[in-house]
């Protein structure tokens, strides 16, 4: 008679866990997104970043306006039909000068993610084929670079230079191989254990040849995802700088520019001049976020655990 109450307390508690792991899949399942939103998802970034490319690409040949065109007459205008986005506190036109501040930012960002990536590749790749000393004393140098900020490191750099856009482009691309460099050092470290590799290293083949005819062909998916997730923190990175002053002529636009010099004109209350530059930031750079992420999905896909941790 004293086990009955044991018994029940024991299947109860069963019942319980069983319910309650019913419930976190249940959880989980409902938070990952179907494939139909997915899908949306990727179509809508292709769609945004198609229409920027074009944008940076046909706008500025087609206008017949000069984008530093000044009209006193027509300063802080709010967004009309011949001013879809107004304009600014001397008269020009924000369309325009979003356009080619966007056409700036993107030549910054896919350039110095090239760069970066290459350098990052290169890093990785040496530390991981050399092993050793070698490869101990790159991760530590990797590893100085790191505990500096970005931000602070590359106001550094600009500051030995001329404004300009290639101090700029120079000064993102020494701040961004980082990751690039470790995340290739993995994958080479991990292509090493392959067979293949064993057995062209048994047949007599240089580390220089194993390298650049096993392992790197290997890691350039992970590298050209590492570059395309590097895109948007380097327009981030390149609007803080103007923002801040930094690299680009005052003269020149740029979204960060932009944004900066619209400051006093968001005080008077006027919210265009501030509102559609950011806008040119902030969407395009989820776009090509979310195209990425999606490469990254189909190059290495990985199943959601069920349980939560």
């Amino acid at each position: 008679m004293a086990d009955a109450p044991t018994a029940s307390a024991a299947e109860a508690d069963v019942s319980w866990r069983s319910a309650a792991s019913r419930s976190g899949r249940a959880v989980v399942g409902a938070r990952k997104p179907s494939r139909s939103t997915r899908a949306w998802r990727v179509w809508s970034s292709a769609a945004i970043v198609t229409a920027v490319v074009l944008a940076v690409l046909i706008v500025p040949p087609l206008a017949d306006l000069d984008e530093q065109a000044v009209h006193l007459a027509d300063k802080l205008l709010p967004p009309s039909l011949e001013h879809p986005f107004g304009t600014d506190d001397v008269g020009r036109d924000l369309l325009l000068r979003c356009v080619y501040g966007l056409r700036v930012s993107l030549l910054v960002g896919v350039v110095a993610a090239v760069v970066a990536t290459v350098i990052g590749t290169a890093v990785g790749a040496l530390a991981a084929a050399s092993g050793g000393w070698v490869d101990r004393l790159v991760m530590r140098l990797v590893d100085v670079f790191s505990s500096v900020p970005h931000l602070l490191l590359g106001i550094f750099i600009v500051a030995m230079f001329r404004p300009g856009v290639w101090p700029v482009v120079i000064s993102v691309a020494l701040t961004h191989w980082l990751s690039t460099a470790r995340i290739v050092r993995a994958e080479v470290l991990s292509l090493r254990s392959r067979p293949y590799v064993d057995a062209a290293i048994s047949g007599g083949a240089s580390r220089w040849r194993v390298t650049v005819r096993h392992l790197l062909p290997g890691v350039l998916p992970q590298a050209g995802l590492a570059a395309v997730l590097m895109v948007p923190h380097a327009i981030w990175h390149e609007s803080a700088l103007s923002f801040l002053g930094l690299g680009l002529p005052t003269h020149q636009a740029s979204l960060g520019t932009l944004v900066q010099g619209a400051r006093s004109s968001l005080l008077a209350g006027d919210w265009w001049p501030t509102l559609f530059p950011g806008l040119f930031i902030i969407v395009p750079t989820l776009a090509i976020a979310g195209l990425a992420g999606a490469w990254r999905d189909r190059i290495n896909p990985r199943r959601r655990s069920e349980l939560m941790l």
